[in-house]
């Protein structure tokens, strides 16, 4: 083959991977997205006092009863998408960028950063 065609190629083999990074970042915003409105739900819940803290395991129990091919829903999980919500519900901006990166990305710095300043690191890169 000449070289014409293995440029040619290797480009097609560059919009290809490109593609593939796009979907997963969607596919990664769209999951981020659910937790937050998850967490909202629960949120809100207790806060209306609908649910006692305890809605939460059987939530999870239900869950998994139910839909047990749904991964990612255990109680402790539950907990940290309602965390996610109420640490971020008052700072738009930042809970906008926050759906840019990895749920495990989120979890660290929940648990790492101890002020909103540290917990806002991450757009000052943008």
């Amino acid at each position: 083959m000449n070289t014409d065609k293995n440029t040619s190629f290797d480009e097609v083999i560059g919009l290809i991977k490109q593609a593939r990074h796009h979907a997963a970042k969607m596919v990664n915003k769209e999951l981020i997205n659910l937790y937050w409105t998850v967490g909202h739900y629960i949120s809100s819940k207790i806060e209306s006092a609908a649910w006692g803290e305890s809605v939460v395991k059987e939530l999870a129990d239900y869950l998994k009863r139910k839909e047990p091919s749904l991964k990612g829903f255990s109680d402790k999980n539950l907990w940290r998408m309602k965390q996610f919500y109420e640490t971020y519900k008052e700072v738009p901006k930042l809970s906008a960028l926050l759906r840019e990166i990895s749920w495990t990305h989120n979890l660290c710095i929940m648990s790492r950063a101890k002020t909103m300043e540290e917990k806002d690191y991450p757009t000052k890169r943008y």
